[in-house]
This record gives structure tokens, sequence and C-alpha cells, in this order.
């Protein structure tokens, strides 16, 4: 994966990964490796929870479509090394963070993803 192309987005946005389309991957061992490494990257890289969440979703049974999508997206770390929280003192006071929604993004359970944090000082209002 070292040599891999970089890309510059973690997933491809008109893929939909499902559990019930594809044949089984060979090495389910390597994938839940892989998205675990993920998952713990995603302490520093917040650009790549929302990916590495859904690559977890698929470790009691990952497909050959989303051991592809881990591939992908490691490339995509390759890319961005340099990305990464950066904490400085600051005099500003509050955060809002925002995130995008998914109306019924889930092509086994038509669930959506949606959701937003905002930081007040201490305080945690979702």
């Amino acid at each position: 994966m070292a040599s891999c192309e970089p890309f510059a987005t973690t997933v491809d946005t008109k893929q939909k990964l499902s559990t019930t389309v594809n044949t089984s991957y060979n090495d389910p061992t390597l994938y839940r490796s892989l998205a675990g490494s993920l998952k713990y990257l995603t302490f520093t890289r917040p650009d790549i929870s929302y990916v590495g969440q859904q690559m977890c979703l698929h470790m009691h049974a990952p497909c050959t479509d989303h051991m592809l999508a881990l591939k992908r997206i490691m490339c995509y770390v390759l890319g961005t090394l340099h990305y990464g929280l950066h904490l400085y003192p600051s005099p500003i006071e509050k955060l809002i963070s925002y995130t995008d929604a998914d109306w019924g993004g889930c092509p086994d359970t038509r669930c959506s993803t949606s959701g937003y944090c905002v930081f007040l000082g201490d305080n945690l209002i979702s």
C-alpha cells in the first residue's frame, strides 16, 4: 500500500456498501486488523471517523467490495499524512461542528445518518 496512488476523497460517493451483495473476502483476519487500525487512527484523524465506523460494521463478514473500500481509505490516508488535530491555545470559547445528512443511505436497513454537536465552553449540546 506504500506505493499506491493517493485519493482526494475517502470513499466513492456513488457506491453503497451492502452486507449481502458480494462474495466473501478470503482473509477476514486481515480485514479486521486493517479496519481496527483505521478506527484507532480516528483519534487524531476525525476526517475518517465516519468511514472507519462504516468499515467496522462489516467486520463480522467482510466482502471483497468492503476490502476494496478499505484499501481506498488507506490510499486517502497515505495522501493526507499531514492532516490531523493541531490544538493550540485560543481565546475562542465556542466551537460548532456540523455533519452532513444521508437520508435512507444504508442499502440494508434504509437508515439515515445525521447529527451535529455544539460545544459551548464545558457544555456539550447535541
